[in-house]
């Protein structure tokens, strides 16, 4: 008798896929390290070096600036190379580079130009790591787990946004603030412990053979070409270096904290909370992104959640000395909510149009594109807030915020799709 063929094997759940808990661990870890690191260098400037606003938005802009300068060769190379171990390498180099400012605080040289200086190194080896993070993960997951594993990587990420900045508060309290940066160092070490064993990766998406050096622009052009010809890519191109230009990590960065310490006379405990507090936002958007995007289509959902990044900033301009904590936690909840859930669908949908060999050349450059603009809106916000005042700043961001979403607003293509890119599912509870 002729035996019946042997059914699929049923595909695994991501709640015990071993390598992507291992990349997740690592995304984890390094993401807590981060957030503590990015609300306690802006306090080490103001603080320790008596940084003015221009400087603590020379300060952001150095952090970014890398993708603007590297992201396209970057992406190449990152297509050439073994995903895993860029990885790695960029990890223990951020660990060393940040582990110099602790170190020449307690001999006594620290120096606004060292920080600027690590900032950006720092800032040019998170473009590889970035690049590759996001190139790696269709490699380690089947096609139709991208979403969901982008979604548990958004969970992470917002956790630590949620509790990273006020355990950094907590620990100024403690702490002169460069030793706080020595837990950032072990969360880089620890990362690339965990990335280290993560060992499936799929032989479509597999670093091929290095082409000719001679073909790099050939390759280069290629991903722009792939990114800018296709309109859904363009358009999210458009509208992510809008919120970026105008938003947290662009101008925005570069006016927080100043207004916080200076015109809210907030001790960088309490603001630590007020950003803990706040960004709850982005956990609960994490987790309702895919609730929104079954009840609402993907473009709309899109569509809202761009919007709601940016106006909330007009929240922050109305707060006042005295009453400004919850005012500022609710407009930072209300926008790190939009970001949460547009950073899913939009990484997802970018993820399952593009072809395995083209992930890191589409990642670089769509970062050039939509994070070169954090530097000009960090460098930009510092020297307006300076000559206009920081509060007058705000309102005008808060007003240019409304237009983040237009390009997709207009953009029918994008406006009227319906489903997630993979018939995306939300983030469900482990297997009982």
């Amino acid at each position: 008798m002729d035996s019946a063929a042997a059914p699929a094997a049923p595909r695994r759940s991501l709640w015990a896929h071993r390598d992507f808990t291992l990349m997740w661990s690592a995304h984890t870890v390094s993401q807590f390290g981060t957030q503590i690191t990015f609300f306690v260098i802006p306090v080490i400037a103001l603080t320790r070096l008596d940084a003015s606003v221009t400087e603590v938005g020379l300060l952001v802009a150095a952090e970014s600036l890398p993708f603007l300068l590297v992201s396209l060769p970057a992406g190449v190379w990152v297509d050439r190379w073994d995903r895993r171990r860029t990885l790695i390498i960029a990890d223990l180099g951020r660990m060393v580079a940040l582990a110099t400012l602790p170190v020449t605080y307690l001999l006594d040289v620290l120096s606004m130009g060292l920080v600027l200086g690590v900032a950006f190194v720092i800032g040019l080896l998170t473009v590889f790591f970035d690049i590759a993070d996001q190139a790696l993960l269709p490699s380690v997951v089947d096609t139709e787990h991208i979403t969901a594993g982008n979604t548990r990587l958004e969970v992470s990420r917002s956790v630590a946004q949620l509790g990273g900045p006020g355990l950094g508060g907590l620990l100024l309290q403690a702490l002169a603030a460069p030793l706080v940066l020595v837990l950032d160092v072990v969360s880089y070490l620890v990362s690339a412990l965990l990335l280290g064993g993560v060992t499936r990766r799929r032989e479509s998406v597999e670093p091929q053979a290095a082409p000719p050096r001679a073909k790099m622009w050939t390759e280069i052009r290629e991903g722009l070409r792939f990114v800018f010809g296709d309109v859904t890519l363009r358009t999210l191109a458009m509208c992510t270096g809008l919120m970026n230009l105008l938003g947290l990590g662009g101008a925005l960065s570069a006016l927080l904290t100043v207004f916080a310490l200076n015109e809210l006379k907030l001790s960088p405990g309490s603001l630590g909370l007020v950003l803990t507090l706040g960004n709850a936002g982005a956990l609960l958007g994490a987790l309702l992104s895919g609730r929104l995007v079954k009840a609402f289509g993907l473009g709309p959902v899109l569509v809202g959640s761009a919007a709601l990044s940016g106006l909330p900033t007009l929240l922050i301009a109305m707060a006042q000395p005295g009453a400004a904590s919850l005012l500022v936690a609710l407009a930072i909840a209300l926008m790190a909510s939009g970001i949460a859930v547009y950073n899913v669908n939009q990484i997802s949908l970018r993820q399952a149009i593009t072809p395995p060999r083209l992930q890191g050349r589409m990642n670089a450059s769509m970062r050039f594109a939509v994070w070169g603009t954090l530097p000009l809106g960090s460098v930009v916000g510092g020297v307006l807030g300076d000559v206009l005042g920081v509060r007058p700043m705000l309102w005008v961001l808060g007003s240019l915020g409304i237009a983040a979403c237009l390009p997709l607003l207009c953009t029918r293509q994008v406006r009227s799709l319906r489903t997630g890119p993979l018939g995306g599912s939300d983030l469900g509870p482990p297997p009982t």
